[in-house]
């Protein structure tokens, strides 16, 4: 008898999504992250990216990999302090993540690996 784990994705009501996205856009606003850069960490097109302002994200995948960057920033910023700083370091070569930061969160895997270090490096502080 094989045991199946429930996998479930949180759900979020229209307020939720309509705040999560305001936070997950000015959140790449302060990290320098392009409509673009934005999209392939949300799993999204530009397009959809440059009506954010409008239209919150309603696809709960791009939803929770929202929840994810917005905790990545506040980790960030919880490590550097500034979002001149947390945007710096988002451009510049990270010898542990092996790439930019702001290269490597585009892909799931990278985003949840930042978003780890990160963790670890605040849990030093």
């Amino acid at each position: 008898m094989s045991s199946s784990r429930n996998m479930a994705i949180p759900a979020f009501d229209d307020r939720e999504a309509e705040v999560l996205t305001k936070a997950t856009v000015r959140a790449a606003e302060r990290l320098g992250l392009t409509h673009a850069q934005l999209a392939s960490v949300l799993g999204v097109s530009a397009s959809t990216v440059s009506r954010l302002a409008n239209q919150p994200l309603t696809r709960p995948k791009a939803l929770e990999l929202a929840t994810l960057f917005v905790r990545l920033y506040r980790s960030l910023i919880g490590v550097v302090g500034t979002d001149s700083a947390a945007s710096e370091w988002m451009a510049g070569f990270n010898h542990f993540l092996e790439a930019r930061p702001m290269d490597r969160i585009a892909e799931v895997e990278g985003l949840v690996e930042t978003l780890r270090y990160l963790d670890a490096m605040r849990a030093r502080v």
